[in-house]
C-alpha cells in the first residue's frame, strides 16, 4: 500500500510527473469542470445520441435546408454549451445549435 501512495504519474498537460493522488485530483476536476449540453426542452445532452430537428435550418455553404422532425444520428459535444458536432449526408462539418434539437 506504501508503493500506490508513493506512485507517480506523468501528466501530458504540464508535461511534469506528479503523484498519484495529485493527478486523481485533477481528474475529479477536469469532470466537476464539463460543460452540460441541453437540447429545446432542456434534456441533457451526451456524445452519441440521436437528436431530432425542431425547425427547418438553411445549412450555409451547402444550398440545403434540413427539415424539422430530420433525425441526426451520433452527436459529439464541443465543450461549448450551445453547439454540437453532427454528421449528415453531403454536408461535412456540420455543427448545430441545442436549442433547435431535441433528443431522441
Amino acid at each position: 500500500m506504501a508503493e500506490e501512495e508513493d506512485a507517480f504519474v506523468y501528466d501530458e498537460a504540464s508535461g511534469e510527473w506528479i503523484s498519484a493522488a495529485d493527478a486523481a485530483a485533477k481528474a475529479g476536476g477536469a469532470a466537476e469542470g464539463a460543460v452540460e449540453v441541453r437540447d429545446s426542452v432542456g434534456n441533457l445532452l451526451a456524445d452519441g445520441d440521436q437528436v431530432t430537428l425542431i425547425k427547418d435550418l438553411t445549412v450555409k455553404g451547402a444550398g440545403q435546408t434540413l427539415k424539422r422532425g430530420t433525425l441526426i444520428k451520433s452527436i459529439r459535444l464541443t465543450g461549448d454549451a450551445q453547439e454540437i458536432d453532427c454528421k449528415f449526408e453531403g454536408i461535412k462539418g456540420l455543427v448545430l445549435r441545442a436549442e433547435f434539437v431535441r433528443k431522441r
